[in-house]
């Protein structure tokens, strides 16, 4: 009854406990990305627990064809939430909710021109779609690689579970893993491709030499329109990024509603992605068993997903570098590399940068503006993905 026997001949799992304890002293300790690090981390040991019998089992067609409840039955209570609600693809567009009931819109409707570089950031996932496949990752499994670059964990789960299930705990932590380091990255990366006199451009004295001819009158009902109008756009255009980010735009919408939906905002934001969180980081972590972690393609993944990651930050910067030699209104570049799906951890970083080089320049509420875009496209960007791959 004990798991005594199993102990010597079981070197992989060791590691993986290793791994997950490794994980939970980033998030406990060094506090990186603690609300979902902590779950993902219980769950890798949980997984790995010799007799425990909690690792996720492959889908297989015998599985697929099961009931939830003989799911519980015969493999454990973290396979059937991992059927239930990670399979189905429920929880990412769950937590996406709460994101867009967290989200102000605002700085981004106050400053539209700004928004475009949250575009142009997804550059990143596209190009290690393509090196992926170079590498010897199948289409699918490059998809779900790349979409790291967009900097937003609900949104690279999502797409794994659409694409590559097989994937999903490496991709997971990486994804998670590399949101938790933007301190550390988007300053490298401005470090290698912008200029000291970038860094110095001063967005409020622009504002003031070049200020906006049509400025919005009423910003609450621009508020309550934008979930509305981008909403339809969305659904006309790329249908596969509704479930993400048709759950963002009404997430905000209550939120943007006021006292009237108070109550719905308080569930969504509270005990509702709570929840969900706390079952999408078990049941990932739950995932990483030793026989689908400790491969080649894991690494793979690790050094794809940086790539990713630094490539959608350059990809930012010089979009606005391109856009400054033709426009008299000057940009920080470091706005360009606040268009990832990172909120609003990206725009702190960047604000900080700024603030280093001259302790007048706050640039965080345009940082914000091509931040909160960078969310949008990173969920559209994974709707093309998978209704080209799906």
């Amino acid at each position: 009854m004990t798991a005594l026997g199993q102990l010597s001949g079981s070197p992989g799992t060791w590691i993986m406990i290793v791994v997950g304890l490794g994980l939970l002293y980033l998030g406990i300790v060094k506090e990186y990305e603690p609300l979902l690090l902590v779950p993902i981390a219980f769950g890798v040991i949980l997984a790995n627990s010799l007799g425990s019998g909690l690792g996720i089992v492959p889908s297989t067609p015998e599985i697929e064809h099961m009931t939830l409840l003989e799911i519980a039955k015969h493999h454990g209570i973290l396979n059937f939430l991992y059927y239930a609600l990670i399979k189905t693809g429920f929880l990412p567009p769950i937590i996406f909710m709460g994101v867009g009931a967290l989200t102000d819109f605002g700085p981004m409707l106050r400053n539209l021109r700004l928004a475009f570089f949250g575009a142009a950031a997804q550059i990143g996932i596209f190009t290690v779609v393509l090196a992926a496949v170079a590498m010897g990752f199948t289409l699918k499994e490059a998809a779900s690689l790349g979409i790291i670059g967009g900097a937003d964990g609900p949104t690279a789960i999502y797409t794994t579970i659409m694409l590559a299930p097989h994937l999903l705990g490496p991709i997971a932590i990486a994804a998670y893993s590399y949101m938790a380091l933007v301190p550390v990255i988007i300053p490298l990366v401005a470090r290698l491709t912008m200029t000291k006199e970038e860094y110095l451009i001063n967005m409020k004295q622009q504002d003031k030499k070049y200020p906006s001819a049509k400025p919005i009158k009423n910003l609450r009902v621009a508020k309550i329109l934008f979930p509305l109008v981008t909403g339809g756009i969305v659904a006309i255009l790329v249908p596969s990024a509704v479930p993400l980010v048709g759950m963002l735009l009404f997430g905000n919408l209550i939120k943007e509603v006021g006292a009237n939906t108070g109550r719905l905002k308080d569930a969504a934001t509270g005990a509702i992605m709570n929840s969900a969180t706390i079952f999408l980081g078990l049941t990932v972590g739950a995932t990483m068993t030793a026989d689908t972690f400790l491969n080649m393609k894991t690494l793979g993944i690790i050094v794809g997903g940086f790539l990713a990651f630094a490539i959608s930050i350059a990809g930012g910067i010089f979009a606005v570098k391109a856009y400054n030699l033709f426009a008299k209104k000057k940009i920080n570049p470091l706005i360009g590399a606040t268009g990832l799906s990172a909120v609003p951890m990206a725009s702190r970083v960047a604000n900080d940068i700024a603030l280093k080089h001259d302790p007048r320049n706050h640039i965080l509420q345009y940082a914000m503006a091509s931040n909160i875009s960078g969310v949008i496209g990173s969920a559209v960007a994974a709707g093309v993905l998978i209704s080209f791959l799906s």
